[in-house]
């Protein structure tokens, strides 16, 4: 099957620089790479293209359309996006209105911010810290009790994340991501605890990975900034399976997966908890596109699970194209066959 993986790299391919640009990145081009080897070890055509404004036109050329109207091709989609508001969204939906089968969540999945997943999840009965959303560092940050982690409403990687412990340190905190990022800021509880990820593969059914627990040894705060996360220098160790009893993993799987249901995932997906002193577990995020870095908890969780990354990468794929279309992914020179009626 022809298969291309879409990322952003060289940020070029826009009309007209304006609004505000990707600070993350993505997966570097190593990780890229290493995933079209996957692709083509799997038994797949492969090209490994932009998700700028020239994309349509580039799968038109790879997957032309077929005279049967079935699409001929599949895009496996790691693009964060180039600019302006929920990037993440922008290749879904070019591929949604193109009529090209993809990987992972739709717009609606990557487009939740912060806040907006985290009310999915109250409705849900899913428990979250309790929150609000700052426009500016004098707004109220009502009856939420310090200490109050503080963090972008849109971004990822943990950029902007910071904790703080009284209102002057709030006040500023939300004026510098206001600034910094141009968007409201998230103001939650600091749940004291246990940091857990758990990583999930599937769609109706689903796959809970063995869960990682980030160690933060001595290291205060406790908190995975996106210092932690980039610095070698503050490099910390994951432990993966988690020391954790068997009736909180379940616990923690059975979360994870009405998590991933209520924020409208698709194919793969990372849950982020805490686990506070009394053993109560709180979903602090979920990440609707978890990098596939060697070194990422997603990778980690995979690999234990007995899958190589060769494995793991032609899985998700497969598990995408079931969800179109019935049943894994064709080899090469096969066109996408459509769902058994």
């Amino acid at each position: 099957m022809r298969v291309a993986v879409v990322w952003n790299h060289d940020r070029a391919g826009v009309i007209n620089r304006f609004g505000q640009p990707d600070p993350e990145g993505g997966p570097c081009r190593e990780t890229i790479e290493s995933m079209v080897a996957a692709l083509q070890e799997g038994g797949h055509e492969t090209l490994l293209c932009e998700g700028d404004k020239g994309l349509l036109t580039t799968l038109e050329r790879f997957m032309p359309p077929d005279p049967k109207a079935r699409p001929s091709g599949f895009a496996f989609n790691m693009a964060y996006g180039i600019q302006g508001e929920c990037r993440v969204t922008h290749v879904p939906a070019m591929l949604e209105m193109a009529g090209v089968p993809y990987t992972g969540s739709s717009p609606l999945g990557h487009g939740l911010d912060k806040a907006t997943a985290k009310r999915l999840l109250r409705d849900a009965g899913v428990p979250t810290p309790n929150f609000c959303v700052m426009r500016s560092g004098t707004d109220s940050s009502g009856h939420l009790r310090f200490p109050l982690v503080v963090k972008p409403l849109h971004e990822s990687m943990s950029l902007g994340l910071q904790l703080v412990h009284e209102a002057a340190q709030l006040k500023q905190a939300v004026e510098w991501i206001v600034t910094q990022y141009d968007q409201d800021a998230l103001v939650e509880e600091y749940i004291d605890g246990r940091e857990i990820y758990v990583a999930l593969l599937g769609n109706e059914e689903l796959e809970v990975l063995p869960l990682v627990e980030q160690d933060f040894g001595n290291r205060e705060p406790r908190l995975m900034t996106w210092e932690a996360k980039n610095m070698a220098t503050m490099a910390l160790q994951r432990i993966c399976p988690a020391d954790i009893g068997s009736s909180l993993a379940t616990a923690l799987g059975h979360i994870s997966v009405a998590t991933f249901h209520a924020c409208h995932c698709r194919d793969f997906a990372r849950i982020d908890f805490r686990i506070d002193r009394s053993g109560r577990p709180f979903v602090l995020e979920i990440n609707s596109m978890p990098g596939l870095d060697p070194t990422t908890a997603y990778v980690l969780a995979a690999s234990t699970a007995g899958h190589g990354f060769s494995s793991l990468v032609n899985r998700i794929l497969d598990v995408a194209h079931t969800r179109y279309f019935g049943h894994g992914a064709p080899k090469a020179g096969d066109a996408c066959s459509p769902r058994p009626t």
